[in-house]
């Protein structure tokens, strides 16, 4: 039988080498985990925590990993802490690294999987059932939909899923991430960690949305293709408001009436991929995280019950698809945080982390699900174990 486990540990000691006895301690004795991944707080010299675990890791066992604004495990959310993860079990994994994303991402993600492709000596079209890629941006590029046209030019059917990594910092001129790759701290890069195992896994997501059946068409963008011009052939701004009936000032992202309970979503076969708006701007366009294009039409969805329905993912979706799941790594949208504490939400968003499979992740910035940008989700990739 083909399976994956992960043994997890968290510390809220912020000296590096500290921390990392701390964490390593909590491990079982006999583990020989073939790939830690570590999440962090932007808080921490990440170069010294790096050198601190790989000093006192096993030689083979790979890192992966990245800054913070919160980390997440089977106890709950948690800020100002180290998150790490130990894989251990039936699988092989490559980690390769785009760098200079900021430069040209199309060519930095390409460079990340076929790295990554050598390492595990597969050729990227020939990567099938048995890959599957965890992925970790420096988010604060914005070059997520970029890198991924590279990363899946080679093969399309690659199952991609992760997020960007993220800083507890709200000022957007101060924001800042960094990513663990092995011994080696980056920054304006894109890490993928490419697995093939035999055992069962699924790259999944989960949001508190329910389809309203109300679309609106994006019918105009600027010249960036981030920010909505017209809806449906009116001043988007005033458009969108008018469909939700509140006023502009109500609209933007965390606001109670706004963008947080009614976003759009990409509809994809019989699923929504939320891309919801970010903020109204003062000429009455529309900032979006995502890149926009003109005649697209989206689903505007309504708030459903933000605890039961991650409650409900942990406990039933998991199990369903893999199976008796024994690893998961999470990358929760920030919002979806930042949402939940605006509402009161917060302490019983956090108790649902006990019902997951035993879990690790972190606070992102944006997420990344089956080869799509997508934004106010959970994602995840689960494993389970195969006769």
């Amino acid at each position: 039988m083909s399976s994956v486990e992960l043994h997890r540990a968290r510390t809220l000691v912020s000296d590096p080498k500290q921390a990392a006895e701390r964490l390593l301690e909590q491990l079982p004795s006999a583990a020989k985990p073939k790939l830690v991944t570590v999440f962090a707080s932007r808080s921490i010299d990440q170069v010294a925590l790096n050198r601190a675990l790989r000093e006192r890791l096993p030689k083979g066992t790979r890192i992966v990993g990245t800054t913070s604004s919160a980390e997440l495990d089977n106890e709950g959310l948690h800020e100002r802490s180290i998150v790490l993860g130990a894989l251990s079990g039936d699988f092989e994994v490559g980690l390769g690294v785009g760098r200079e994303l900021s430069k040209d991402a199309i060519v930095s993600g390409n460079v990340a999987i076929t790295s990554a492709c050598d390492q595990l000596g597969v050729m990227p079209s020939n990567l099938g059932s048995r890959h599957v890629g965890m992925v970790i941006d420096d988010a604060f590029r914005y070059k997520k939909e970029e890198f991924l046209l590279g990363m899946l030019e080679p093969n399309p059917a690659l199952v991609l899923v992760g997020g960007g990594a993220s800083d507890s910092e709200l000022d957007p001129a101060k924001q800042s991430a960094q990513l663990h790759v092995d011994g080696e701290v980056v920054t304006d890069a894109v890490v993928v960690a490419l697995f093939r195992t035999d055992a069962r896994w699924a790259a999944m997501r989960s949001h508190w949305y329910v389809p309203t059946g109300r679309t609106l068409r994006i019918t105009r963008v600027d010249e960036t293709c981030t920010r909505a011009l017209e809806i449906d052939g009116k001043p988007a701004a005033k458009r969108y408001a008018e469909l939700l009936g509140v006023t502009v000032g109500d609209l933007e992202f965390g606001k109670p009436h706004g963008f947080a309970t009614q976003p759009t979503a990409l509809r994809v076969g019989r699923e929504y991929f939320v891309r919801a708006p970010w903020r109204p701007l003062d000429d009455g366009s529309i900032l979006f995280a995502n890149l926009l294009e003109e005649g697209t039409d989206l689903e505007i969805m309504q708030l459903g019950d933000m605890v039961r329905s991650t409650t409900h993912f942990f406990e039933e979706e998991l199990p369903l698809r893999v199976g008796n799941p024994s690893a998961v790594l999470l990358f929760q949208c920030s919002g979806r945080q930042w949402f939940a504490d605006s509402t009161g939400k917060r302490a019983d968003l956090a108790k649902t982390f006990a019902s997951a499979p035993p879990a690790v992740g972190f606070n992102c910035h944006f997420e990344i699900y089956c080869g799509f940008h997508i934004n106010t989700t959970l994602t995840a990739l689960a494993f389970g174990s195969s006769p």
